[in-house]
């Protein structure tokens, strides 16, 4: 299990994860990933659900064609934890 964030720490890191926005009417961040094209989004999914199952920490996120768009938030402590931004670096050293 981890720790829920203090908004302190959730600004002190959101600048370390380029692109993603604190949502603000939810303890959660957003961001949008856009592809080439379906299959490349698609490929980018498959391999951060592999590799999300292994953190054990699962993102919740919707796909239209070329473009995801993630949302994070650990249900576990009911808002922000280091698991979703530890998610989050691994989502934009593997996206585009």
């Amino acid at each position: 299990m981890g720790v829920k964030m203090l908004p302190a720490e959730i600004t002190e890191s959101l600048p370390e994860v380029t692109g993603w926005e604190k949502i603000p009417d939810r303890d959660a961040i957003h961001k949008t990933f856009s592809f080439h094209d379906f299959c490349e989004a698609f490929s980018w999914m498959t391999r951060i659900a592999l590799l999300a199952e292994k953190m054990d920490h699962h993102p919740e996120w919707f796909n239209v064609y070329n473009r995801v768009e993630v949302t994070l938030s650990s249900h576990d402590v009911d808002g922000l934890s280091q698991r979703d931004f530890a998610l989050a670096k691994l989502m934009n050293d593997t996206g585009n």
